[in-house]
Parts: structure tokens; sequence; C-alpha cells
């Protein structure tokens, strides 16, 4: 067996804009041995070669910051009518499954991700999409994460796309870009440049309407077969949360 991490390191990134800026104090062993002392252990009495134990606090993370999952809340608070699920909602079933890749490099920067071209993949590599798959978008872009760039460059999933693939009973899908969408910047100039209030966040928005999840800022997906592999992504368990941290892996039996 072979499993091919699919997440991305947190950590500190310089790099990072601010809304997706990471810190972590990390704590020394030697600092745990004061609190025992604190709490009444005398020196003398720890155990050979014990110092403490080391310990890390997350200072700032923002949930949609790295490599995870998005819950239909995120979307919107309904789909269909009905309250959308938050991201200790899910249901663990849908987030372990047969995994297809489907690669969309070629993919300019801003041109969206149509049904034709989905559907013309499929076509050329014979492939077949089956209920409950998790599908994976790779764009390469995943070259730019830990980059400034990283938020503004990219091609995304158009709303149709999106849609057509919940149609064919995928309740989980994922991309190596930034988001979903194409990047935001863009999407707000274009709006602006053709009035048009249907054109920001098409693709997320789907969710107001059929439920499903996205996983955003994959890597690796370059070292993954098309085909033949399991993917596992299975978020923190954050009462009430958009989403959360996810680490996703791909398991080829």
């Amino acid at each position: 067996m072979k499993i091919i991490d699919l997440s991305k390191p947190i950590q500190y990134n310089k790099s990072d804009p601010w809304f997706m800026k990471v810190r972590i104090k990390h704590k020394s062993h030697k600092k745990a041995g004061l609190l025992l002392r604190f709490l009444g252990l005398p020196k003398k009495l720890f155990p050979k070669g014990f110092m403490g134990w080391a310990d890390d606090t997350i200072k700032q993370m923002g949930v949609h910051a790295t490599t995870h999952l998005d819950a239909p809340w995120h979307y919107s608070p309904t789909v269909n009518g009905a309250r959308s699920k938050t991201i200790d909602e899910i249901p663990l079933e849908w987030c372990y499954a047969e995994g297809l890749v489907i690669d969309m490099k070629h993919k300019e920067d801003f041109d969206p991700i149509t049904i034709q071209d989905i559907q013309g993949f499929l076509e050329k590599e014979k492939l077949s999409l089956k209920k409950d798959m998790i599908v994976l978008i790779k764009t390469g872009r995943d070259i730019y994460n830990g980059t400034k760039d990283f938020p503004d460059k990219g091609t995304g999933m158009s709303a149709a796309a999106t849609e057509w693939l919940i149609d064919q009973g995928i309740k989980v899908m994922g991309i190596d870009s930034w988001g979903w969408d194409l990047p935001l910047k863009h999407l707000i100039k274009k709006a602006k440049e053709t009035n048009n209030s249907e054109l920001f966040w098409e693709a997320h928005l789907v969710g107001q309407r059929k439920e499903y999840c996205h996983i955003e800022q994959l890597v690796n997906l370059e070292e993954l077969p098309t085909k033949g592999f399991k993917v596992a992504v299975f978020p923190l368990k954050i009462v009430g949360a958009s989403a959360a941290p996810a680490r996703v892996v791909a398991i080829i039996e």
C-alpha cells in the first residue's frame, strides 16, 4: 500500500496574505518541566532523562487557511430551503471513497472549467464517474502555494460544471488551486465590468440549492494516477464551523 499526502504543511509562511496567516507557538520540554515543579513534583523525582513534555499552541489559523474541507454552511445558511450542514455534521461516509483525478492543467488563468471540459476529459480517457466518488480537479496551480500570488492566479470551476458533478452523485470534490471558483479579485473585477450580479462566487453558490462539499488547496495531485485509489479527507470536528483543516491522503493498494 502507498499513501500520498495531498495536504499542505500547517506552518507560518511570511508570503501568505493576512487572511491565510498561520501562527503556532512551540513550547519547549523545559517549560513543561517548570510546570511540573510548580505543580509540586521536585526535579529529583523526575524520571531519568525526562525534561518535561513539548507542547504547542495554535495562536492564529482560520479554518480556510490551509488544506481544508468546506461544509455546505460555508456557501449558504440553507440548501434548497433546508438548514445547511456545518463541518461537524458532515457524514463521515462522504469522506472516504474511490477517487478520480480530472486533469485541467491546460486551462489558462481566469478561464473557468466547464461541463464540456470535464466531459471531454472523461471521454478522452475512457473514464466514467460513479456515485459518491471523490473527484479531484488538477490545475497545477499548487506550484504557487506558499507564494503571495497563490490566491490571485489560476483557473476554477464554473457553476454549471459544479452542478453537473453533483448531479452525477458526487458529494465531495476538490481542487489544488487556492479556491474552488476563479480567483476572488478577478471575479470582483469582472462583476464590476459586466454589471453581472450572478458572476461572483458562482460555483460556491451552487450550494444554495444543491448539497455538496469541496476541498481547497490540495497539493501533490501530480503524483496520483487518474484512477485506482481511495481518498480520505477527514476534517477536524469543529462544532458549528463552516470548514475545517483536513489531512487529505490518497491510498493506492
